[in-house]
């Protein structure tokens, strides 16, 4: 099975700690956070596919054609037209079902193992601000109906975490605009759920590094993620 990482942007937020560096190459206690991401996935993975742009060589260097027993592929993404839009570069080499993850995120190894039991869903993890992030909206049987991106006003509290498992039915669906000359790949799963049952489940952990501030409190907890 395929795992996509997408790993493409700079992280302006980060500053000058990826000046000449991908975030997701940004290191916590030594190791840059893709390989955390790696060591966790279940053997079952047995290809990634990076989705690269920014100093995309660091990666392509640092893990080569094969890391950790898996083969690895490498996909550019020259445009930076969103999650949406990285997608369709993978759509001619990605499997049937396939695993999506955010490449500066860390998850939980619990969390992959789980959704991997299913053909169409998405990783949720409650919050107390959902403002920064895409609410969920679900039906009574746990199954997806909506995503908002970042409402002043939430209805719920559950947040999309940017872990998926797809299937090649995603790529019948026309990408959604979400702004900026950007598509979302979230955006665009929701407009499935009419025809494809999409299951969300709740995270055991996840903590998304989007701040030198959320890269430091890594340092603290990372522990806990190979658990």
């Amino acid at each position: 099975m395929q795992a996509v990482i997408l790993a493409a942007g700079r992280g302006k937020r980060m500053k000058n700690l990826t000046n000449g560096k991908p975030k997701p190459m940004l290191s916590v206690n030594g190791v840059p956070v893709l390989e955390y991401k790696i060591q966790i996935l279940p053997k079952s993975i047995n290809e990634i596919i990076f989705v690269v742009g920014y100093c995309g060589e660091h990666i392509m260097n640092h893990f080569g054609k094969e890391f950790d027993g898996r083969r690895i592929r490498y996909v550019f993404q020259t445009r930076l037209n969103g999650t949406g839009g990285a997608m369709h570069l993978v759509k001619s080499i990605v499997e049937d079902k396939f695993l999506v993850m955010m490449g500066d995120d860390l998850y939980h190894k619990r969390d992959i193992k789980k959704i991997l039991k299913h053909n169409l869903a998405v990783l949720a993890r409650e919050v107390e601000d959902p403002s920064r992030f895409g609410v969920l909206e679900t039906n009574r049987r746990g199954y997806l109906e909506s995503i908002t991106e970042k409402p002043k006003k939430a209805k719920g509290h559950l947040v999309n975490t940017g872990m998926y498992v797809l299937t090649k039915n995603f790529f019948n669906y026309d990408l959604v605009p979400i702004g900026g000359g950007e598509y979302g790949l979230p955006q665009t799963l929701a407009t499935m759920s009419d025809k494809h049952p999409i299951k969300v489940l709740k995270a055991t952990f996840w903590h998304p590094v989007t701040s030198p501030e959320d890269l430091a409190e890594a340092e603290k907890i990372i522990h806990k993620f190979a658990q």
